[in-house]
């Protein structure tokens, strides 16, 4: 017998980006006011971010792209998955979340 699946959840993200969490660790922070943050928590913080489903936005931590940059974060808008960007630590997180199809959240 085959297993039934859940029918949906809801969420509330207009947009989800993937963050290579391999690169994250290897740069060991690289963002945010101090510099000392992960990509991803950086911009959480950055646009006013919730986490979970209830966020305007999914930034979400994922254990691997397969791309690692030496002194940067691979990351992916899942909205446009054919362009990956690559990301070099200290960039302005204006300029990520743009790049990434990201707004701030009011």
């Amino acid at each position: 017998m085959a297993a039934r699946l859940k029918a949906q959840i809801r969420s509330n993200w207009s947009s989800a980006v993937l963050v290579c969490g391999k690169c994250s660790k290897k740069l060991g922070g690289g963002f945010g006011p101090g510099g000392k943050q992960p990509l991803g928590k950086a911009l959480r913080k950055h646009l006013g971010l919730k986490k979970g489903r209830k966020a305007g936005a999914g930034v979400v931590d994922v254990k691997c792209l397969g791309v690692c940059p030496r002194g940067a974060v691979t990351m992916v808008n899942a909205a446009a998955s054919r362009e990956w960007l690559i990301v070099p630590a200290g960039a302005d997180l204006d300029d990520v979340a743009r790049a990434a199809g990201l707004k701030p959240q009011a």
